[in-house]
């Protein structure tokens, strides 16, 4: 049996933070900085790919994003509750 991955265009075109095998202590300074890089690049939205496992680096990256003033809003993407896409505050001059 063959087993054929499927690609997201939309995925493959967002800036990416994969936080696998990172703990609560350290994402924090990871999203922030992330966050950061992009404000300055531009972009608008942005990916974290947290994983599903137990949910503890999701509700910790969903914690970090909430008090954070540059994020508009974020939320799971789809049926993949292992990725939380990003919506940020870009300050056109």
């Amino acid at each position: 049996m063959i087993i054929k991955h499927f690609e997201d265009p939309f995925l493959n075109i967002l800036p990416k933070l994969d936080l696998h095998g990172e703990t609560r202590d350290t994402i924090r300074f990871l999203i922030l900085d992330f966050i950061n890089i992009n404000i300055k690049m531009g972009k608008e939205k942005i990916q974290i790919v947290h994983g599903r496992h137990g949910g503890i680096l999701r509700k910790e990256t969903h914690e970090i994003l909430r008090k954070c003033p540059y994020v508009k809003r974020f939320s799971t993407y789809g049926s993949n509750d292992g990725v939380t896409i990003v919506e940020l505050i870009i300050q056109r001059n």
